[in-house]
């Protein structure tokens, strides 16, 4: 029984998947491709995240966002530092501060 899938994987998916007896067929993304099957693969990570919390899924949506800087040029260490930077001039999260309301003072 064949399956259809046509996502992006892990590259070492395709040996998991012989290593059980299975056959699979694969395609090298260009450049292009890459990018926009890394921004679906985002939005499936996101979404799986948002379906169970868990720690794994986290790390999923990680690994992917590391292939887009990868992708735009982007080492993991300026990506870093562009959070830490704006973690810095506009802050964290850790307050746990919900904006309910910006009221325009008139005069």
């Amino acid at each position: 029984m064949n399956k259809t899938y046509n996502k992006l994987v892990r590259d070492k998916i395709p040996e998991i998947i012989e290593s059980a007896g299975k056959e699979c067929t694969t395609e090298i993304l260009s450049d292009v491709e890459y990018l926009k099957m890394l921004d679906a693969k985002l939005n499936e990570e996101c979404a799986e995240y948002q379906a169970d919390k868990s720690i794994e899924e986290l790390a999923d949506i990680m690994e992917v966002v590391y292939a887009i800087a990868k992708v735009r040029g982007c080492s993991l260490e300026k990506l870093e530092s562009i959070r830490k930077q704006k973690a810095e001039q506009r802050g964290g999260f850790e307050k746990r501060i919900l904006l309910k309301e910006v009221i325009t003072k008139e005069g």
